[in-house]
């Protein structure tokens, strides 16, 4: 995971309510090993068409909102199965922070895991900020260090977000990278042990 201090860059606005993880990274996608690659596939049934062009009606395939970093949408966003891969997805398409009403509990816990912020605002300010996102090109800052959002047309609110969790999107950690802050305790730890007869482990 990189770091994280801000995420500032082009809101796509997604004004849907309960967009889960069968949408967001369809089942017959979920045939890779590695964290990378489901981007191209992102929203893959909303995105394209049976015969595999773009649809035009789809919000994210806006010229404009290409390299959007900040995804805003509706509330119990990340509903359905608990895959991983649609925050996998998420990331590798660009986004680096989600901004919702309300998120499914297990794909809050893989945003953080991930490298996703996942930003919980009330209802009526995520309204206000999908419709100030329908001007094209409008850009957003997501501050971790303020726990702000603030648009460019002046839009401002706070929002919390748990410390722990907090930490450790603003050093880049996921639960491999805290384990490994203790490695010079573990490698003591594993050498130690091999010291001591197998009788007394």
């Amino acid at each position: 995971m990189e770091p994280l201090r801000q995420v500032e860059g082009v809101v796509a606005a997604m004004d849907r309510m309960d967009v889960d993880t069968d949408q967001i990274i369809p089942k017959q996608f979920l045939k890779r090993v590695e964290r990378t690659g489901y981007g191209a596939f992102l929203f893959n049934d909303w995105r394209y068409r049976t015969d595999g062009s773009p649809d035009p009606d789809f919000e994210l395939n806006c010229p404009e909102l290409q390299g959007a970093r900040i995804l805003v949408a509706g509330r119990n966003f990340g509903c359905g199965s608990s895959r991983e891969h649609a925050t996998w997805a998420l990331h590798d398409y660009g986004f680096r922070a989600v901004i919702a009403p309300s998120f499914a509990d297990i794909f809050l816990s893989n945003c953080y895991q991930t490298g996703i912020v996942p930003v919980q605002l009330p209802e009526e300010q995520v309204g206000d900020l999908i419709h100030r996102a329908q001007v094209v090109g409008y850009r957003a800052t997501v501050d971790l260090e303020g726990l702000e959002v603030r648009g460019e047309d002046g839009f401002r609110t706070s929002f919390d977000l748990d410390s722990f969790r907090r930490h450790c999107l603003m050093e880049g950690l996921d639960d491999i990278g805290l384990t490994l802050e203790h490695e010079a305790d573990i490698a003591r730890y594993e050498r130690e042990r091999s010291l001591k007869p197998s009788w007394a482990a």
